[in-house]
């Protein structure tokens, strides 16, 4: 089994398998959002500065969204007509576990010393974590490393790509822009359904909950693939995604995740890759901040487990002044970024070296890419 290429159309857009650095970019954003939005639920601020603090992050959780339909998008966009799924998932694996299990190793050892509240609550919690199964129980969603209920989803996606994409290189154009269509009405629609249907889905951490967002990503990348993505440039874009998201805070509910800013997102994203392939001009491809972003995977899954211990040795909820809660909140965020650049060159990619050795050599450069 292979994956094939999308529905061919008389002029495809160039593609070298090269990484889109805009995206990278963009990847260091989303993950600085999420952690500002957890020093907002820690309470690291109080009075006004908590205010200001709530108005500008408090629909952070958004970014997880942003990696979802950014998945999609690179996977169908960097998927090679040589490609055996057993490559690809090797390939995934080598990405994602090596930084899940150093993680999930370092939160375990906080739960037994000084952050007993990371403690599982048993060894099959504990397995179900390090097998990335841990998000299809909703008592689990955030065992031992909390955000790693994330990666749950994206195995999930990982493992469902290649049927997939199998599907995808099978339609019409017509029949993408349907399926894109689709997915974002099921991103919107399936909260309040949940809701009025009392269906009790814990929606934010459901792998097939958040399978749409992943589903528009990839239909959006074959799009792109075959140069029949037709939308926004990257200006309107942005603000169709920075309205969502403050509209997400304003207007909350069990949507506020993912719904307001799908539509924005699913646009910014080929608008940003576009920018890159047209070699326009962007704030994206600044060097410093698309090496943030090579860091975003491993400051993501780092943070959270800072916040927790600094939780155990000031309190919870310390609500600060506006200048002490700067000085802890740059504290916190300069160990979590040491400690993401640590695991970015002695744990993910060493990891993902040792894992596709072999590789590389033996299907090229390109292999060892997304």
């Amino acid at each position: 089994m292979t994956l094939l290429t999308c529905p061919q159309q008389p002029s495809p857009v160039r593609t070298t398998g090269e990484p889109l650095p805009s995206l990278t970019a963009m990847r260091w954003v989303a993950a600085f959002v999420v952690f500002v939005y957890h020093v907002r639920n820690f309470g690291y601020f109080g009075g006004e500065s908590a205010q200001v603090i709530d108005w500008a992050f408090g629909a952070g959780a958004t970014g997880v969204s942003f990696f979802f339909i950014l998945s999609g998008f690179v996977l169908a966009w960097s998927a090679r007509p040589a490609d055996s799924v057993r490559a690809f998932w090797r390939r995934r694996i080598a990405r994602i576990y090596p930084v899940h299990l150093i993680t999930a190793a370092a939160a375990l050892v906080l739960a037994f010393t000084l952050v007993p509240a990371l403690r599982p609550s048993g060894p099959t919690e504990t397995a179900a974590n390090l097998l990335l199964l841990s998000s299809w129980n909703p008592d689990w969603w955030q065992a031992l490393n909390p955000v790693s209920w994330s990666l749950t989803c994206e195995a999930f996606f990982y493992a469902a790509f290649p049927a997939l994409y199998a599907c995808l290189r099978r339609m019409s154009l017509r029949g993408l822009n349907a399926l894109a269509m689709s997915c974002i009405g099921a991103v919107i629609l399936l909260p309040w359904l949940n809701a009025y249907l009392t269906l009790g889905w814990t929606l934010h951490s459901f792998p097939l909950a958040r399978f749409p967002e992943f589903v528009l990503g990839a239909a959006i990348g074959c799009l792109m693939k075959t140069g029949a993505w037709r939308g926004p440039g990257s200006e309107a874009a942005m603000g169709l995604t920075l309205i969502g998201y403050f509209l997400a805070h304003q207007l909350p509910g069990t949507g506020s995740y993912a719904a307001f800013t799908v539509i924005g997102l699913a646009c910014l994203i080929p608008a940003a890759a576009l920018n890159d392939l047209h070699s326009t001009r962007s704030l994206w491809r600044r060097r410093w901040l698309v090496q943030l972003g090579e860091w975003s995977f491993a400051f993501y899954m780092i943070h959270i487990l800072v916040m927790r211990t600094v939780e155990e040795l000031l309190g919870r909820h310390p609500e600060l002044e506006a200048g002490p809660a700067i000085a802890l909140t740059i504290a916190v965020f300069t160990v979590s970024l040491g400690l993401s650049w640590a695991l970015y060159h002695w744990v993910e990619q060493p990891g993902r070296r040792w894992i596709l050795r072999g590789s590389c050599t033996a299907s090229g450069p390109a292999s060892c890419g997304h």
